[in-house]
């Protein structure tokens, strides 16, 4: 198994939301550039909830972190097996 450390920090409020809100646009463009090479009805609604479930999460993160103005200590793993 590869391990890649991705984020391990403590960021201020306005830099987390920065780093989450380009990380998840990077996700959204690769559902988008599926759904463009696919014709599969199934597929496309499929990568469709799933760019609108990625984009109600950074809303609310979003929100939380308005109601929140302190430092945000992010973690982030990916394990390849």
């Amino acid at each position: 198994m590869i391990k890649i450390q991705l984020i391990d920090g403590t960021y201020s409020h306005q830099d987390a939301i920065d780093l989450l809100t380009q990380l998840i646009q990077v996700k959204i463009r690769f559902h988008e550039g599926k759904i463009e090479q696919t014709e599969d009805i199934e597929g496309i609604k499929m990568r469709e909830n799933k760019i609108k479930h990625l984009q109600d999460e950074l809303h609310q993160l979003k929100k939380t972190f308005d109601q929140d103005k302190s430092t945000v200590t992010l973690f982030s793993e990916i394990d390849v097996a």
